[in-house]
């Protein structure tokens, strides 16, 4: 049976729910080029999917199209955004600011997309203090209250792998419901909270493989064009 997320008493399978953003970014785009309507194929075409799928995803939402015109791209923006909670500021914690954490600290896309981080949170004693886009490292035990402080319901994981498991057990204790892990291992939680996963170097490892597969397939076609002209 397929998973499904409930979003606005509206039950929309897993799978169209992960589409949504990608399909948003393309919005976004034709946006800022100044493009009031999409048809079905051009939102498909930009987002990387057949139509047909598009349409289906964008069922789930209702029917936000109009026939022989295709979609306003403002209203199908706010509908999308809606749908995915975007509408509404999402107060984050980053825990470890490292190299990655740091990085993720001063990425701009989270503001700008309705995330905005309110602590940044460090077990060294050595980085507390340290003021990083704008915000002062904090002691990780300080999480509980920056919890409470600012009603946080999404954590993000960027520590070594060794204490991502920690660290998520304490998230889960003081409420948080909702992490990003980037730490490279996976991490268990109870019934009820979502972890989503990014590990960046499996990502590479595929992009290498097909790197490979396109390298082969070369060497065969070279190979198949050398018996051709010999023969």
């Amino acid at each position: 049976m397929e998973s499904v997320i409930t979003v606005s008493n509206t039950r929309i399978p897993e799978a169209t729910v992960a589409r949504l953003p990608v399909y948003l970014r393309a919005l976004n785009a034709m946006s800022d080029a100044a493009t009031t309507t999409c048809s079905s194929l051009e939102l498909a075409t930009a987002a990387g999917v057949n139509s047909a799928k598009l349409r289906k995803d964008l069922s789930h939402l209702g029917s936000y199209g109009t026939r022989g015109v295709g979609y306003d791209v403002q209203y199908l923006r706010y509908q999308i955004s809606r749908e995915i909670g975007l509408t509404q500021d999402w107060p984050v914690v980053v825990v470890g600011i490292g190299n990655l954490g740091h990085a993720l600290a001063n990425y701009s896309g989270f503001s700008s997309r309705g995330f905005r981080t309110v602590a940044l949170l460090d077990a060294d004693r050595s980085r507390h203090g340290e003021v990083v886009a704008g915000l002062e490292i904090r002691s990780f035990e300080d999480l509980g209250e920056v919890v409470t402080e600012h009603g946080v319901g999404i954590g993000v994981i960027a520590t070594p792998a060794v204490a991502a498991q920690s660290v998520c057990d304490r998230m889960v204790e003081v409420g948080i419901r909702s992490i990003l892990n980037f730490a490279p291992t996976i991490i268990s939680v109870p019934e009820g909270v979502d972890v989503r996963r990014v590990d960046l170097a499996s990502e590479l490892q595929i992009l290498a493989y097909h790197e490979q597969r396109k390298n082969t397939d070369q060497r065969l076609r070279g190979v198949d064009e050398l018996t051709e002209d010999a023969g």
